[in-house]
C-alpha cells in the first residue's frame, strides 16, 4: 500500500515558491500517495479563545486535522514572514492545536523553507524545527534552500550539487521514517 504524504506550502500566495518546493520534495518519493493542501481552502476566522467559546472549533480545522490523521508522513515548506510563520499558516495551526494535544500526531515530518534571498527562510525553519522536534516523538528533518530563483528550476529541481545532496539525505531519512 502506498504511503500517504500530506504536503503543505505554508503560504497563502497563489504563486508560492514554498508550495512549489514542497510539491517538488514530495514528488521525489516514488510510489507515494500525495495529498497537497492549499491553505486558502482552510481560511477561518482569526483564532481567539473568545471565538472558540462562542462558536466552537470550525469545521475546516476539523477537516485539516483529519488530513493529518490519515497521513503517514508530513512535508511542510514554510514561507518566512518577518522571521516567523505566515499568518494564514499560524491561524490554521492555532485552530487545529485546540482539537487535541499533539497537532502532528507524532507523524514523521520533513520541514523545508525557501526564499528568494540567501537565508532561505532559515529563521522560520529554525522556529518550526525547535517546536515540532520537541513535541514530536518521531523523525523531524529539515532543509533550507536559499536563493530559490538561482538554486531551483521546475525542470531540474535543486540545481546546486551540494544543496541537492543535503536535500536528498534529509529526504531519505524522512522516507525511511515513513516506511518503518
Amino acid at each position: 500500500m502506498a504511503k500517504r504524504i500530506l504536503v503543505l506550502g505554508a503560504s497563502s500566495s497563489k504563486k508560492s515558491i514554498n508550495k512549489q518546493f514542497a510539491s517538488y520534495a514530495a514528488a521525489q518519493i516514488k510510489g507515494a500517495d500525495l495529498n497537497l493542501l492549499d491553505l486558502n481552502d482552510f481560511e477561518m476566522p482569526i483564532y481567539s479563545i473568545d471565538r472558540e467559546k462562542e462558536d466552537g472549533i470550525p469545521a475546516l480545522a476539523q477537516q485539516f486535522k483529519e488530513h493529518i490523521r490519515t497521513a503517514d508522513g508530513i512535508i511542510i515548506s514554510f514561507a518566512e514572514h518577518n522571521g516567523a510563520y505566515s499568518a494564514a499558516y499560524k491561524n490554521i495551526y492555532d485552530w487545529v492545536s485546540r482539537i487535541e494535544k499533539g497537532v502532528w500526531l507524532d507523524k514523521p515530518m520533513l520541514l523545508l523553507a525557501t526564499s528568494p534571498g540567501g537565508r532561505g527562510g532559515i529563521g522560520v525553519l529554525d522556529l518550526a524545527f525547535s517546536s515540532y522536534s520537541y513535541a514530536n516523538k518521531n523523525h523531524v528533518g529539515r532543509f533550507s534552500l536559499p536563493s530559490f530563483g538561482q538554486n531551483f528550476s521546475p525542470e531540474g529541481g535543486i540545481l546546486d550539487r551540494d544543496l541537492k545532496t543535503e536535500f536528498h539525505e534529509q529526504l531519505l531519512q524522512f522516507t525511511q521514517a515513513v516506511t518503518k
